[in-house]
């Protein structure tokens, strides 16, 4: 074959793969958005033929992606690729591909729309138990779940030394380990908790009442919008809603869909909320939209997607220099209802350290002792060391050790969170794992950045958007979590960033600095 003549064979093969692949995005993108007009807008009778749209797109999109055909156009692109720099845009398509193909492959067709189905009438019934405060109606959907998530993971396989949760996680953050993870909580744990000690005896108590003053509802709605526009969120290209949970979904980088949720007595619940949602939307937009559908178009995984919502959320939601803003907004949405807090008490608010049971009300002292307890039950139920039934019991015990509170009631306990009625088993630790990146990336903006939190103190928030552009959403799936962490700040990811953000702000704000 002549140099011509294998150079135009490359390139049909990579438009082959590039069609067949874009074609299976199609239908999960599909299924995306019907899976945010059910947390959102469906009537509540369109459950079950809705759990059967969802099966039959993921049955069409398992069939099309773990075909042989799919096999032969990914070993022709490889070959085709191979004399590329590994982190080309090409060779990265065609080697994540490789590998979500393998992964595909394992499964059986009958699991993957049982599972697609089996989500979509949990999350409903979730959503009822949870409201009705009933743990035993959600129950034998919750067995259901992690019966097939083991049976998932034992298709998938494990390492050797490893175990089924594994599988799972590898789904959210490839490679991610329960050893591993357990590695990294155990020492976060005892640092989190020797500051949280500290500042229990703190001589200084921040005010409160910030988050106990009612607002309309609706001048919330106004106000977060505004916010989430202002940091950069395109509403051109996306929107925000309201639903049980607060989650983002959609269909690729010009169709985001965002939900958060209101409390009348908590402004700031419906701001942090909107914000973290709002970091997952900006990702989602600033991926590129030339390689819609391919791993190049795609986010880098869970953890560094939840470090570009914890970022927004934590380091600048909450900082002095974001209300010295935000303060002087917010006559222009509650009239004079919010006039007698000052800078001070706003800050307080944002900021005050008090254990709780919900993980997304969670202050970030206290936060990842959340994710923590969750590990060790999706662990222990996918183990088989721990019965669905036994679940409440189990749960209530650990927030008593972790964080010295008596859990209520189930509907503030074990049914708070929607992810394991998606099946979703394997996700949680991410949210820790994102929470160190978020605050190891932000050091280095700082750094990169000169006078980057002054500017948040005028509301200009686009040099630090841009910022993520550059060195994160543009990198699509080229870099796993610390080889991008690396890439970035120039140091294994470490808790270091967040320990040295936390007491640099909570110890001054307790009299303790």
């Amino acid at each position: 074959m002549t140099a011509t003549a294998a150079h135009d064979s490359g390139t049909a093969a990579m438009a082959a793969l590039i069609g067949r692949v874009r074609e299976v995005k199609l239908l999960e993108s599909t299924a995306s958005v019907l899976g945010w007009d059910q947390e959102t807008m469906m009537p509540e009778g369109g459950v079950e033929w809705r759990s059967a749209q969802l099966a039959h797109l993921a049955r069409l999109s398992h069939q099309t992606f773990t075909s042989t055909q799919t096999g032969d156009l990914i070993a022709a692109a490889m070959d085709a690729v191979a004399g590329l720099p590994e982190d080309h845009p090409d060779r990265v398509d065609v080697r994540e591909i490789d590998r979500d193909w393998r992964k595909a492959t394992r499964l059986p067709e009958a699991l993957v729309s049982e599972l697609a189905e089996l989500s979509s009438k949990a999350m409903h019934e979730w959503a009822a138990a949870r409201q009705a405060n009933d743990f035993p109606r959600f129950q034998p959907w919750l067995e259901r779940t992690v019966e097939l998530n083991r049976q998932k993971a034992e298709c998938l396989g494990w390492p050797a030394g490893g175990e089924p949760w594994d599988a799972l996680a590898d789904s959210y953050e490839p490679g991610l380990a329960a050893v591993e993870m357990q590695a990294v909580f155990e020492p976060l744990r005892k640092r989190l908790q020797g500051l949280l000690d500290r500042l229990r005896g703190a001589p200084r108590r921040p005010s409160n009442g910030f988050n106990e003053h009612a607002l309309a509802l609706a001048d919330q709605e106004r106000f977060v919008k505004f916010v989430a526009r202002r940091i950069g969120f395109d509403f051109s290209r996306g929107r925000l809603d309201r639903s049980t949970h607060p989650f983002c979904g959609g269909s690729h980088c010009n169709d985001v869909r965002m939900t958060t949720r209101y409390l009348e007595t908590c402004v700031l619940d419906a701001l942090g909320s909107t914000m973290h949602e709002a970091g997952h939307g900006m990702y989602e937009q600033g991926l590129s939209a030339e390689r819609i559908g391919l791993p190049m178009g795609e986010a880098a995984g869970l953890s560094v997607h939840e470090s570009q919502s914890r970022l927004w959320e934590n380091q600048v939601g909450r900082s002095r220099a974001f209300w010295t803003w935000a303060q002087g907004q917010l006559p222009a949405f509650f009239g004079e209802a919010c006039d007698r807090f000052s800078l001070q008490d706003l800050v307080d608010g944002a900021n005050v350290v008090e254990p709780g049971f919900i993980r997304v009300e969670a202050d970030e002292g206290t936060y990842n002792m959340h994710v923590m307890i969750r590990f060790e039950l999706e662990r222990a139920m996918i183990k088989g060391d721990l019965k669905v039934a036994d679940l409440p019991g189990v749960w209530n015990g650990l927030y008593k050790d972790f964080l010295g509170l008596t859990v209520p009631d189930d509907r503030r306990g074990c049914l708070q969170d929607v992810h394991w009625s998606m099946g979703a088993i394997g996700y949680f630790p991410t949210y820790t794992l994102g929470t160190l990146l978020a605050a190891q990336l932000f050091e280095k903006a700082r750094t990169d950045l000169p006078g980057l939190e002054e500017g948040f103190t005028r509301g200009d928030f686009s040099p630090l958007l841009g910022w993520l552009r550059k060195n994160v959403h543009a990198e699509g799936r080229r870099h796993r979590l610390d080889g991008l962490c690396r890439k970035v700040t120039g140091k294994p990811l470490s808790a270091d960033p967040l320990m040295r953000h936390l007491e640099g702000k909570l110890l001054p704000l307790y009299g303790l600095a």
